[in-house]
């Protein structure tokens, strides 16, 4: 993707971003509210910054094929929630142990460690609160319930977040072989991509068929995406991420380029999102924001 077309898209990101934090703002408990300490601590992490990519995926999945937008818009903000805990948590000494999140200090060094875990556990608390709360209409009963259980499977420890973070720290310092980074970044980063990319089309009662074409989309944005990730941490700055970098390499952590280099890494990255655009070709124009959005997460790494 060009910076051209990059800028072009930049204002949809911006106007979805806006969106979803006014959901947001909605959903989360005032800073104020008793007990203020770990309110004031969920508001911060959440509200220090990122692309909503999540949200945003999500909610593009529903809309091809039109989905209800509060519905949408209500599940996407529940994605960004648990995004927001997983980064929390990852961040505490006892993980990647970084002072920085988005260009501000992680939650942890503002708060303190106990609070920030207390606050992570109450961001995914609060989701799966979001998505479990009763609707009228009793034919979304089932769907809800498989939602939840969609996005419960993709953060557990099986094939799931968790599973992949475990696997992770347990190949740091290790001769990780190509197999078990796949799982790594599928487990890690990708699941809960896809499951945002699935979760979209079923609000929208998307057909089975579909589900397997989004499925197919979701898993190779994910892999690239956190391809695209690991490459930053080389290629990039601590200016344009907002967070220290080499810091993969520094602690023997399993990436893309430590295992391929970087050139075959980013022909592989651009491999999966030509793979994944090409899923959509049965939908034409209606998936083009999809498309766009898939060339946008690698395009700062060539």
């Amino acid at each position: 993707m060009s910076a051209t077309l990059r800028e072009a898209l930049q204002p949809y990101l911006d106007e979805q971003r806006s969106v979803v934090d006014a959901e947001i703002e909605h959903l989360l408990p005032p800073a104020g509210a008793y007990p203020e300490s770990i309110h004031r601590a969920m508001r911060y992490a959440v509200f220090a910054g990122g692309k909503r990519l999540r949200p945003i995926l999500c909610a593009e999945a529903g809309r091809l094929f039109d989905g209800d937008a509060p519905g949408l818009l209500r599940l996407a903000s529940a994605l960004e929630l648990i995004h927001t805990y997983s980064l929390i948590h990852d961040d505490l000494p006892a993980l990647d142990n970084d002072d920085l999140r988005r260009g501000k200090p992680t939650c942890h060094r503002v708060f303190g460690e106990a609070v920030a875990i207390l606050a992570g556990n109450a961001l995914l608390t609060l989701a799966f609160e979001t998505l479990a709360a009763p609707s009228a209409d009793p034919d979304a009963e089932h769907q809800r319930l498989r939602i939840i259980h969609e996005i419960a499977q993709a953060i557990g420890t099986r094939g799931g977040m968790l599973g992949g973070e475990v696997v992770d720290l347990e190949s740091t310092a290790q001769a990780a072989d190509s197999t078990t980074l796949d799982y790594i970044h599928a487990a890690k980063t990708g699941s809960f991509i896809r499951a945002a990319v699935r979760c979209g089309a079923m609000v929208a009662n998307a057909a089975e068929a579909d589900l397997t074409r989004l499925t197919q989309y979701g898993e190779k944005v994910g892999l690239a995406f956190q391809i695209a990730d690991d490459l930053l941490d080389v290629l990039g700055s601590k200016e344009m991420l907002g967070k220290a970098v080499r810091k993969d390499g520094a602690q023997r952590k399993a990436t893309y380029p430590g295992l391929h280099g970087v050139e075959a890494s980013q022909r592989i990255a651009a491999g999966l999102i030509d793979e994944a655009c090409e899923v959509l070709a049965l939908y034409g124009s209606r998936a083009e924001r999809l498309r766009e959005i898939a060339r946008f997460l690698i395009a700062r790494t060539s």
